[in-house]
């Protein structure tokens, strides 16, 4: 009737140290930040208001706009062709949009025609009068088609398809009021391109956790190679990597991040090898030191006894009992590999425009600050925050867990 609670005496060492951080509840809710942000990004597109690739609808009327805007936008098709694809392609890079938009403050129809008033950028302010055919909003048509006039108030015309309509003027109007002005608010507002802002930040957290996570296995799997051998083997191999580690570490790391961007090009993969191959000294000096510690305990002995290779000795035997503290300092590697993606687009030589980037829109806003219009560069800013937080405080609590888990 009631569950049992386990205590921590139970399990192997692996389920004591997740049952010491699961009674971390700091610790649990960076994971759950950091699990709900890694959800949001792989589904990307798909629960963005803007699904354009790279989020980017520029609707300049409406730029710089607070949080919480609301407009009418009407839909008008365009007439062009536009493939069907996929909801794994739509979610991967965005879809390609049926329409044009246009915001507007008023509307009504007159006949056959949609007259709106286009949004003049403040209120009470007159915008421009502007006229759109229904056929024209609703129907990808051919180049100026004029409707056959039938019985009545019908209408008969032909779409680019050459598939042949007759609608009534009333049908035309229900469905451009019900499907084509279309009610839109922009929970986060808008950018200085009038693009909505928390599209771009759903997409620009997508590219956040891609650098840290290519990133952090760059670093791994050179920081495991080369500070295996070292511990490992010792001897003149193991100065000769102490000494490149040493090297390497001598030099700050975001010169060393901008001096490999440099040399290979600015773009989005360019900044994943160019801060993973900065990344792999803290994991080499800890895979080392671990190694060196444990490479003369009882059961390295006797695999050595055994006659089992070096490489099975250290893959199989050392590795999974040193990879807690190669964890914990992934999670700190995750959240500097965010902040040192965020410096270079902000400096201009990171990820490249249009594709959003919290760094990259510090930097296109932060001007606004004295504008009372901080929200554009604060946003950006609170996200990097959270998630470089959140990864601080699991490593830290996965730390304590293992730590406490290995004197017990």
């Amino acid at each position: 009737m009631f569950r049992r609670r386990k205590t921590i005496t139970e399990g192997s060492l692996n389920r004591k140290a997740w049952i010491r951080f699961r009674r971390n509840y700091v610790a649990m809710a960076g994971l759950l930040w950091i699990v709900v942000s890694a959800l949001t990004a792989v589904a990307g597109y798909l629960v963005t208001p803007d699904k354009s690739r790279l989020a980017n609808r520029q609707l300049l009327e409406i730029a710089t706009r607070k949080p919480g805007f609301f407009i009418d936008i009407v839909h008008v098709r365009r007439n062009t062709h536009v493939p069907r694809q996929s909801w794994l392609r739509t979610m991967l890079s965005g879809r390609v949009s049926e329409y044009s938009y246009y915001p507007v403050q008023s509307w009504q129809f007159h006949d056959d025609l949609l007259v709106v008033e286009s949004f003049s950028g403040e209120p009470g302010y007159p915008g421009m009068t502007r006229e759109f055919r229904l056929i024209d909003i609703l129907f990808a048509v051919a180049d100026d088609p004029q409707p056959e006039m039938l019985q009545g108030d019908r209408l008969r015309f032909t779409d680019i398809d050459g598939h042949v309509h007759t609608v009534t003027v009333a049908e035309l109007r229900h469905e451009a009021e019900r499907r084509h002005i279309v009610g839109e608010r922009f929970l986060l507002g808008t950018d200085r391109f009038g693009r909505d802002m928390l599209s771009q930040l759903i997409i620009g957290m997508r590219v956040s956790l891609s650098v840290g996570f290519i990133a952090v296995f760059i670093s791994l799997l050179i920081g495991i190679t080369l500070g295996g051998i070292g511990g490992y083997f010792r001897g003149r191999i193991d100065d000769l990597i102490v000494w490149v580690i040493n090297v390497v570490w001598s030099v700050p790391t975001l010169l060393l991040v901008i001096a490999i961007t440099f040399a290979l090009g600015k773009g989005f993969w360019q900044v994943f090898v160019a801060v993973g191959l900065t990344m792999w000294v803290e994991v080499a000096r800890v895979v080392r030191g671990q190694i060196i510690s444990v490479r003369e305990m009882e059961y390295v002995e006797a695999a050595r006894a055994l006659g089992l290779t070096h490489a099975r000795i250290i893959i199989r035997h050392i590795l999974p009992n040193i990879m807690g503290a190669v964890i914990v300092i992934s999670a700190a590697n995750f959240a500097s590999a965010i902040l040192i993606e965020a410096g270079l687009s902000f400096l201009g030589i990171g990820v490249q425009p249009p594709m959003p980037s919290w760094g990259t829109m510090i930097r296109d806003h932060y001007g606004y600050i004295i504008l009372d219009k901080g929200f554009l560069a604060f946003l950006p800013g609170i996200m990097i925050m959270l998630m470089v937080l959140a990864f601080m405080v699991v490593g830290n609590g996965l730390k304590e867990a293992l730590d406490k888990t290995a004197k017990a």
